[in-house]
């Protein structure tokens, strides 16, 4: 098996990835902020981390993953000063912060259970490790890094920078990152417009507070990651990974407080996920293109055509390599949903032949030039994936199987066609990598199109019922939705959606 490489967003080239312990594997990854519905781009980071996290125990690492959750100490505009994203909903709603925090980690878990990622074998949290983000900070102010001001502790960019290159990440300069800084509030009791918070001292209002040295305050975001990896990673640890949009600034001050805590660098190996578009333009809340994974599971968003299943878009996903922009379109999803349909039956048709049983005869020899070329199409599978977990290539390889095992089962050529070494070896390998390896399940389509047609048959009897004002009926079909964990939400324009709780 060749070696595996990995583009390390560091050294901005492929590596070849040799971890601190032999035989074990550490990875941070940036898990969710928690005060509102995890959204697909976030998606598409843990299902590429899962793949990651999934191939390298099945080529024989012992691997931590640690995913935390963001459930404090998180700024609307990534700031260090302005409304607490989990306050500000806290209050919105009349709830306890911790509420919310509850509301969402579910919900987050829920969506990551539906597309079948495997839980991490840590999973901290930010307010479960506020000792540990206090003594960092301590240790940074002693090394020299931080200062006070008025119970905030801020990181001393600029000093920093003399010694190591702040924006190493980034491969840019402090004079090009200050000349891209804009004035904002607040930067009068700084240094440097650079410097960022690393405990924030929190004002009567603010809901989420914690005594430390300095006052009464909150962690600043940065710090809540390098407190945890190092908690149960080490000083220094293999990987860390997160969405490229997380590079720039928050895995750039990870670096600097770490180093400047620690004096080593943090991380041997960054690797982060690319963007998110629909239909060629980048996915966000304003550009109003964004929808969230349960409406693509019920269809419900008016960009979309149809729903598509928690496994027809973790395969959509494959089809393009983590690093590479990932484009949505309703000709993308259902493309991608034939191609899991064919690729999965043609896997079951696979393992359904039974090469125990068959012995070449005289007038039945093996095709040397197939059997070659189908072990050569196998071999890629691990190629591939070791070279920076190319998803798309090893399912490339896979479809050129496809017509070579329908055409055994139609019978166009024989089974013997092939050795038995070799079958059984096709067998293990489409196992190992559709289940094992990219986590995907059978996808029931007549399930599927049944329970959609069910769904629309009671959506249109409750809007018959509330147009007769028989809001008893209108609530009954309501409630025993919500009693079954389908929550229906009633449109501006009249229409109706649901989502699986």
């Amino acid at each position: 098996m060749s070696e595996l490489k990995l583009y390390n967003t560091l050294s901005r080239q492929k590596e070849i990835f040799e971890p601190i312990v032999k035989n074990h594997v550490g990875i941070y990854v940036c898990g969710p902020t928690v005060y509102s519905d995890v959204h697909l781009g976030n998606c598409r980071t843990f299902i590429s981390f899962d793949i990651i996290y999934r191939y390298l125990k099945y080529i024989g690492y012992k691997v931590r993953y640690v995913r935390n959750i963001t459930d404090a100490g998180h700024l609307e505009g990534d700031r260090d000063e302005g409304d607490d994203k989990f306050s500000k909903k806290a209050r919105l709603e009349q709830l306890e912060p911790m509420e919310i925090v509850q509301r969402y980690t579910v919900g987050f878990h829920k969506v990551m259970d539906l597309f079948n990622t495997l839980p991490p074998t840590i999973e901290p949290t930010a307010t479960g490790h506020i000792t540990e983000q206090i003594r960092m900070a301590q240790q940074i102010i002693d090394n020299g890094y931080a200062y006070v001001v008025g119970g905030t502790v801020y990181f001393d960019v600029e000093k920093y920078n003399k010694e190591k290159p702040y924006g190493i990440l980034t491969n840019r300069k402090l004079e090009d990152l200050l000349e891209g800084t804009r004035e904002l509030g607040g930067q009068d009791e700084k240094k440097g417009r650079l410097d960022f918070a690393l405990w924030i001292k929190a004002g009567p209002e603010h809901l989420m507070q914690w005594p430390s040295p300095w006052g009464m305050g909150f962690p600043g975001w940065h710090i809540e990651c390098s407190a945890m990896s190092e908690k149960y990673l080490g000083k220094q640890f293999d990987i860390h990974g997160g969405g490229m949009d997380l590079a720039a600034t928050h895995h750039t001050n990870e670096i600097a407080q770490s180093q400047a805590c620690y004096h080593v660098s943090p991380v041997r190996y960054w690797i982060h996920t690319n963007m998110l578009t629909v239909n060629g333009v980048r996915m966000s809340k304003s550009a109003g293109n964004g929808f969230l994974p349960e409406e693509l599971f019920s269809g419900s968003h008016p960009l979309l055509d149809k729903a598509y299943s928690p496994m027809n878009v973790r395969f959509f996903m494959l089809q393009t390599h983590y690093r590479s922009t990932l484009d949505f379109s309703n000709e993308a999803l259902q493309a991608a949903e034939k191609g899991l349909k064919r690729l999965w039956e043609a896997y079951e048709t696979l393992t359904g032949f039974v090469p125990d049983n068959v012995q070449p005869s005289a007038n039945n020899m093996i095709d040397t030039g197939l059997d070659e070329k189908v072990r050569k199409l196998v071999g890629e599978f691990d190629e591939n994936m070791n070279d920076d977990f190319n998803t798309a290539k090893v399912l490339a390889s896979m479809f050129e199987l496809v017509p070579v095992i329908n055409s055994i089962k139609d019978k166009t050529i024989t089974v013997t066609s092939l050795s038995t070494d070799t079958l059984t070896l096709m067998q293990a390998k489409f196992k190992s990598y559709l289940e094992d390896v990219f986590g995907l399940k059978a996808v029931n389509e007549a399930d599927n199109a049944k329970l959609q047609g069910v769904m629309q048959l009671l959506i249109d009897i409750r809007k018959e019922a509330k147009g007769k004002k028989d809001f008893v009926t209108s609530d009954k079909i309501r409630n025993q939705l919500t009693a079954l964990g389908i929550a229906l939400k009633d449109e501006k324009d009249g229409g109706m959606s649901y989502s699986f709780d």
